[in-house]
């Protein structure tokens, strides 16, 4: 890509809008350029077939569009579909298609590696290279949805921020994708139907109850014992659980959106009576429920999936409790696209 080049899809409207009328031409072509980028989705200026052909030239001359390529497809068994995602500058990510008999979701990722240092999790592995502008993580939407349509004939129904990266340290691009797919502009989705899932960044679940958003959340927690999440997600260290507790509350008074928590049962870390007590407590300061995940090895020695045993005791704690539990089985691991296994292998 000509980097002299401005990327189109960095510009509003409006300021689509002035580029046309600082070259003489109509501002209404602003709003037809703008439908194409992101209620059309074009990829080229070829493809703006309602503009006439000089106009194409203006914009062929002074901007680029930096659109995603899908450079592999693999299909697992299950019918989950993984992307490997090329962006303009070669770099990689992954998100995959997750059908089931009444929904297509779509898990997008939202940074390039990710800036956080959870043990169990293979992006972790990779740092953070950089973070995914609003226009890279719309693509992987709109790839996704022709993919729904094409292989199972319906559209995208729900989203998950639960790919590469940490949403909220990537926070003001993160905003501008969801704000795009849910505009009728965009993409028209609802944000109930989007779930933004973090490792508990305090300060940015805060400013997410202040800019009231009408999305979902979900935190990653996996234990609610201090010194265990600090040993698996060694970042806990300055994002304390009570610091995560004090955010979580502040974002229920002011949203009234309840908390799923992420929370995956290793063998030997927290599979024991006292880790179930501590979950049973944390879940008693906000409404919440708690999804239960099956781990996926990425070959660390250090963990393992819990016994039966120690999963049905979880179970058996939170309902007694009147506390929301499922148990989400894995899709995808066939294929490298399960929770915590998106690295990038190929």
């Amino acid at each position: 890509m000509n980097s002299n080049k401005k990327d189109i899809r960095s510009l509003s409207k409006q300021e689509l809008r002035t580029f046309f009328e600082s070259i003489g031409d109509k501002s209404f072509r602003g709003n037809q350029v703008y439908e194409w980028l992101w209620t059309k989705g074009a990829h080229t200026f070829e493809a703006m077939t309602n503009l006439s052909l000089e106009t194409r030239k203006h914009l062929e001359d002074n901007f680029v569009i930096n659109h995603i390529q899908v450079d592999q497809i693999q299909k697992s068994a299950d019918g989950t579909i993984k992307n490997a995602v090329r962006l303009h500058d070669n770099l990689i990510v992954e998100s995959v298609l997750i059908p089931t008999k009444n929904r297509t979701t779509a898990c997008v990722s939202s940074q390039v590696g990710c800036s956080l240092d959870c043990k169990f999790c293979a992006t972790a592995k990779l740092k953070r290279m950089r973070n995914l502008n609003p226009d890279e993580i719309y693509d992987q939407i709109v790839a996704i949805d022709r993919e729904s349509r094409l292989y199972f004939d319906r559209p995208l129904s729900n989203i998950v921020f639960m790919g590469m990266g940490e949403p909220l340290m990537n926070y003001k691009n993160v905003m501008a994708s969801i704000d795009k797919i849910t505009s009728p502009e965009g993409l028209g989705m609802s944000p109930k139907r989007i779930t933004l899932s973090t490792s508990g960044v305090p300060k940015m679940i805060k400013k997410l109850a202040d800019d009231k958003v009408k999305f979902k959340l979900a935190v990653s927690l996996h234990s609610a014992i201090q010194e265990t999440r600090k040993s698996i997600m060694p970042f806990a260290e300055s994002f304390t659980l009570v610091d995560l507790k004090e955010a979580l509350q502040y974002w229920y008074q002011n949203t009234k959106s309840k908390v799923s928590y992420e929370y995956v049962v290793w063998k030997g870390i927290n599979d024991k009576r006292e880790d179930i007590d501590a979950l049973v407590d944390f879940c008693g300061y906000l409404p919440c429920k708690v999804n239960l995940i099956e781990y996926n090895p990425i070959g660390e020695d250090q963990f393992h999936q819990a016994d039966s045993k120690a999963l049905d005791a979880y179970i058996s704690a939170l309902e007694k409790n009147r506390i929301p539990v499922t148990v989400r089985r894995s899709r995808g691991k066939d294929i490298d696209a399960a929770c915590g296994q998106l690295a990038n292998k190929q």
